[in-house]
């Protein structure tokens, strides 16, 4: 039997695309990213300033990130996220290249061609890499998936209608459906 010889990436292969052409890396294969549609944009927007606004609130150490934002997600040559969102709150893990670890808190906004990578490939590398807490916004279905990964805890899923709790801060809930009108 005859062994097919699979090609494997590294951050350089990112570094090395066409200028404008963005793409993710996970386990040495090249994931291609299509430019979001404008409600992607608007939640992220709006999350982003509401995660902001509360950390500053709270005179918080954690910083929040939109893309493009680079995430060395196991600190190695063959991992390289994008998130939507990052909230970091080690400040050891940033530097000007990026974030080097696992994030605190990462959120992706669901796109049609990233459904499979969301929902499947990425939940297992942000819980393997150490991401305590994961959301999955799907503004299509208008569904919230949280994963609390650091309490272990099973997902729950929200609608847009629900208000949210946010599980690595005790006080802070988020309503998707003020953010996507």
């Amino acid at each position: 039997m005859t062994v097919a010889h699979q090609k494997f990436y590294t951050v350089d292969d990112i570094y090395a695309l066409p200028e404008g052409q963005r793409a993710e890396l996970i386990d040495g294969r090249i994931y291609d990213m299509a430019p979001p549609a404008r409600i992607h944009q608007k939640l992220v927007s709006e999350l982003t300033q509401a995660i902001g606004q509360y950390i500053k609130s709270k005179k918080g150490n954690c910083e929040v990130y939109p893309p493009p934002f680079a995430v060395f997600l196991n600190r190695d040559n063959r991992n390289y996220v994008e998130p939507d969102i990052s909230v970091i709150c080690d400040r050891n893990k940033l530097d000007d290249k990026g974030c080097n670890g696992a994030p605190d808190w990462v959120i992706e906004v669901v796109s049609p061609g990233s459904e499979k990578t969301d929902y499947g490939i990425k939940t297992y590398k942000y819980h393997s890499a150490g991401v305590r807490e994961y959301w999955i916004i799907n503004p299509r279905t208008r569904i919230v998936n949280v994963y609390d990964f650091e309490h272990e805890e099973k997902t729950r899923q929200y609608s847009f209608d629900d208000v949210i709790p946010v599980c690595i801060y005790e006080n802070l809930e988020i309503k998707m459906e003020d953010m996507a009108e």
